[in-house]
């Protein structure tokens, strides 16, 4: 549980809220109650995923979020680019988490997707991404945002459950895996 704090701690310095040393007992409490399937559904995750770089990347996410949300793929697009243009979201392991932050947005929204071909996303440990978990939340989603973060973030530290995701062709059971329910 103190990785997960560590990890929740530098997600919010990096989201710029202020998070003293007293709250880690509360950030432990919500980091738990995150459960994925509460930001994932199951036409969120997209398997083989053709795209030559990080742009293609996030422009074919945004455009699978558009159709989830409702929202406009340009302005989805726009949020996640930004972000990314103040350090990237490689988190290493071949792993890369987009996020940002929308005003119109209803709910905080996930899509999941394995890569065909990994591809350069100018990660942490200058290795190339082959699955990537964008992640989209409510302008005034506050903490909830940083929950769902550090949540996402405990689902990649598991090196079996990376395993597992890379070895898996259908994704109703991607989206199993990553809730942590059986497959259908």
């Amino acid at each position: 549980m103190r990785t997960a704090c560590g990890i929740a701690l530098a997600l919010a310095r990096t989201l710029g809220y202020d998070t003293p040393t007293a709250s880690l007992a509360r950030l432990q409490l919500l980091i738990v109650v995150m459960e994925l399937a509460d930001l994932l559904s199951p036409d969120a995750v997209l398997t083989g995923l053709k795209a030559g770089s990080k742009k293609q990347v996030l422009q074919a996410l945004s455009e699978h979020a558009a159709g989830l949300t409702g929202l406009e793929e340009r302005d989805i697009f726009a949020v996640v680019l930004e972000r990314e243009r103040l350090g990237t979201t490689g988190v290493g392991q071949g792993l890369a988490i987009p996020h940002g932050k929308l005003p119109d947005l209803g709910s905080i929204t996930g899509v999941f997707a394995r890569l065909a071909k990994p591809v350069d996303f100018e990660s942490i440990d200058r290795q190339p991404v082959d699955m990537v978990f964008m992640l989209l939340a409510p302008e005034a989603a506050g903490a909830d945002h940083l929950k769902a973060l550090a949540r996402v973030s405990r689902l990649f530290r598991n090196p079996s459950m990376c395993e597992k995701l890379r070895g898996s062709v259908a994704a109703g059971a991607i989206y199993a895996l990553v809730t942590n329910q059986k497959a259908a």
